[in-house]
């Protein structure tokens, strides 16, 4: 597959980049900002996220929030933003056709928000209603409370959208300081990926965005990690389904074994073949969802098994779990196991990268996040580059007692936490 890019600087500091695929008939604009809830303080963690949700409130051209919707709703146009730890990202995915209404809209709202106190006002409640929303989904509020074990009082283990007092107390001044701290032409990416050609994109990014402020960039601190045993967080909670987060403190983004841990993690619980669905699901029928993943921040990592099980299977599904990290970390796994897991994770990114905001997601992260890029193909290089050994020594290293950690929401007192933690043995 072939994948060419360019990338240049202007003379601002903003770094466009483009990848051109004539033959696609979508065009995806993505803007990407390095400010997230790693940046912030604890007095406005959710501050990012809440900023992202006011740059859709209205601008002078725009004035409300439905002449904003309207503009690409009426070419079928797709668009939404997303706030995480260390990245928020706006996007606009058109018919190639409409690419100048796409870079219209994505430019205005990003350059030319009011930040009305009536809207953010208003705003506040549908942010609350969201917080909400997440804490009645298990699946999703698991991933907030793992986090929040493994990294404790501090940004990166605070929750992305904040917690219900700092939301309700935000004020202009507050976001529009954040705004200014964070939203430096230096500090951002456009990336335009689809059916255009790199100059023709270049040309329209620059007239669009030549307006964007050079401003100081904030800075987010230094992750601290410490573990000496096994740790477990109890988040008691009338469910259906006990759901849990079972895994490793590992590697970060500039870690050369991040390739052998991904591999690693497919073979786990990657996909339907993996040795944890088989397992669980497939031979002792405790779970309907299960799977292994892996988070590679700019400073931290971890390797994390999340599933949902009946409440009397927590035990049994702990050591299920347990026994295939021990596997890996005893015993080599075989070339065949490692070639299918190679072919995935290269199948599944070929697949991906047939839509332009893929495209511009995998390209414009890696330059926001590492200043670097790797093509797909350079990507597979590294993929193909790791050996069974090198595998075996990922597993030694990470399934380690001191790493383990175990987050659970379901009806479980405090008085049970200490006969959850002696699960969690090798």
């Amino acid at each position: 597959m072939a994948n060419s890019y360019k990338k240049i600087t202007l003379e601002n500091g903003l770094r466009v980049i483009t990848v051109p695929a004539e033959s696609a008939n979508s065009v995806t604009v993505l803007i990407l900002v390095g400010a997230g809830s790693k940046y912030e303080t604890k007095d406005i963690n959710g501050i990012s996220h809440f900023l992202e949700h006011m740059f859709f409130k209205g601008t002078k051209k725009r004035p409300t929030t439905l002449s904003i919707s309207e503009t690409l709703d009426s070419v079928g146009g797709e668009y939404n933003a997303f706030t995480s730890k260390e990245v928020t990202g706006f996007w606009a995915k058109v018919d190639k056709r409409h690419a100048d209404v796409a870079l219209d809209w994505i430019s205005d709202i990003f350059l030319n928000s009011q930040f009305d106190e009536k809207e953010m006002e208003r705003e506040k409640g549908v942010i609350i209603e969201e917080v909400n929303m997440y804490l009645d989904t298990p699946t999703a509020y698991i991933g907030d409370l793992w986090e929040g074990l493994l990294y404790g009082d501090q940004p990166a283990g605070w929750r992305v959208i904040g917690e219900k007092e700092n939301i309700s107390s935000f004020t202009k001044e507050q976001v529009i300081n954040y705004y200014k701290s964070h939203y430096s032409s230096s500090n951002v990416i456009i990336c335009m990926a689809g059916g255009m050609k790199s100059e023709e994109m270049e040309e329209k990014v620059k007239m669009y965005f030549k307006d964007i402020e050079k401003n100081s960039e904030g800075e987010k601190l230094k992750v601290i990690e410490k573990q000496s045993e096994p740790e477990i967080l109890l988040h008691y909670k009338k469910t259906d389904q006990t759901h849990f987060c079972l895994g490793v403190r590992a590697y970060d983004l500039f870690d050369e074994r991040r390739s052998a841990l991904a591999l690693l993690s497919v073979i786990l619980g990657g996909n339907m073949s993996s040795r944890l669905f088989i397992k669980v699901r497939e031979r002792n029928g405790l779970a309907y969802s299960i799977h292994t993943s892996v988070d590679n921040a700019t400073d931290v990592g971890y390797l994390v098994t999340q599933a949902g099980i009946d409440h009397k299977n927590l035990e049994k599904s702990v050591q299920l779990i347990l026994e295939e990290y021990k596997d890996l970390r005893d015993n080599k796994i075989t070339e065949k196991e490692l070639q299918k897991a190679k072919d995935y994770i290269k199948g599944a990114t070929s697949l991906s990268l047939d839509s332009s905001d893929n495209q511009a997601t995998f390209y414009g992260l890696q330059e926001l996040l590492e200043k670097n890029i790797l093509t797909p193909e350079e990507k597979f290089e590294k993929i193909d580059a790791v050996t069974v050994d090198d595998i075996k020594k990922v597993a030694e290293d990470i399934f380690a007692l001191e790493k383990l950690n175990l987050a659970v929401i379901g009806p479980y007192e405090e008085a049970e936490s200490e006969k959850i933690k002696k699960l969690l043995k090798f």
